[in-house]
């Protein structure tokens, strides 16, 4: 049977949930985020707020000069993780094959379809079910999904971004290549700035550029360059992933005025590490590696890990780790706007835990 991939992607989310809530709201530009007279940014924009180029992770400071007329809402994190929680109810009953990537989408392998060996066939029987799925999604839940469907979650992802909001896009097996080619390499799932800048360096800018071109991509992007090649000419054999396991568990903070003050940085590092150690024990977890975050005035981001042989859990632990990185690596050069801390390779706890000699 052909493999047939859904990618289910909920309409500017956290905005939309907000506009639903407050039909005062519908129609104009909502910002979910701090406000703009205070630091931090924005979690997400309505597509009325995306006119003004306001975008997701911009400043608020930022939002509120772009959209002065935007309505700043304060984030309700519970109230989106129920909302999204009855979206995967939604999804699981189409089938029981659902990988959860955020709170916000997901892929679906959907396999009830008449027996087939064409693959075209295949994805063309999955339209009427994904039509399905955004009918329920409008009407329970009144919120607008758009979705992809491929044969493959690379495809299908890219085709539920391409007729947002409210979108249904199929990609046929024969059309794909045909489809790929006037697309940016940021496209691309992986294709970060430096990629990108150094595949258009050498006058590679879209995905026909890959596809096309004879020359060897190593050099450009290392031990990617095989795989690269493969998006480009839309192939990807990635399972979906139905592990309910969390891989990571992180908190962060960020300061209403930048500091390098040692007391204020110990303080905060407590907190976090207190936050993470929680969620670890609320899991029944423990962590084989610890990780540091740090973000500077100019939105430049560093982060540090350590691998350990045994796994930490307490706050204490934790905590010596995170400053235990920040001299190791001098971090803290330059106040910081931002500090956060990140545990993973999640474990089992263990009754007696040592640290790495380090």
């Amino acid at each position: 049977m052909p493999r047939v991939i859904f990618h289910v992607d909920m309409d500017a989310f956290f905005a939309s949930i907000e506009q639903r809530d407050h039909p005062e709201y519908l129609g104009k530009p909502v910002i979910v985020g701090s406000p703009p007279d205070r630091r931090g940014v924005v979690c997400a924009a309505s597509y009325e707020a995306r006119e003004f180029k306001v975008r997701s992770a911009m400043p608020s400071r930022t939002a509120g000069r772009l959209c002065p007329h935007g309505i700043f809402v304060r984030p309700r994190m519970e109230v989106y993780r129920a909302e999204s929680q009855e979206i995967m109810k939604i999804l699981r009953a189409v089938t029981p094959k659902v990988e959860r990537v955020s709170v916000d989408e997901a892929y679906l392998e959907v396999a009830d379809l008449p027996d087939t060996a064409d693959t075209d066939t295949a994805l063309q029987a999955a339209l009427p079910v994904a039509r399905e799925i955004k009918r329920r999604i409008r009407e329970e839940r009144h919120l607008t999904a758009s979705v992809g469907i491929a044969s493959n979650k690379f495809l299908a992802k890219l085709g539920s971004d391409f007729n947002k909001p409210n979108g249904l896009t199929l990609i046929l097996e024969k059309d794909k290549v045909a489809f790929l080619r006037p697309l940016s390499v940021r496209s691309i799932h992986g294709v970060g700035p430096v990629t990108a800048q150094s595949l258009t360096d050498r006058g590679l800018h879209t995905i026909a550029d890959i596809q096309d071109t004879e020359m060897d991509l190593t050099p450009m992007v290392g031990s990617w360059a095989e795989t690269l090649k493969r998006r480009a000419m839309g192939i990807d054999e990635r399972p979906v992933d139905l592990s309910e396991d969390r891989k990571s568990i992180s908190a962060e903070n960020t300061f209403l005025n930048d500091t390098d003050d040692r007391p204020t940085l110990r303080a905060a590092l407590k907190e976090l590490a207190a936050d993470v150690a929680q969620t670890l024990e609320k899991h029944a977890l423990a962590a084989l590696t610890v990780q540091v975050k740090v973000r500077y005035s100019d939105f430049s981001t560093l982060t540090r890990q350590v691998r350990l042989t045994d796994p930490v859990s307490n706050t204490a632990d934790v905590y010596r780790l995170a400053c235990h990185l920040l001299a190791r690596h001098q971090l803290v050069t330059q106040p910081l706007r931002l500090i956060g801390i990140g545990v993973s390779t999640l474990v089992p706890p263990v009754r007696e835990q040592l640290l790495l000699s380090i």
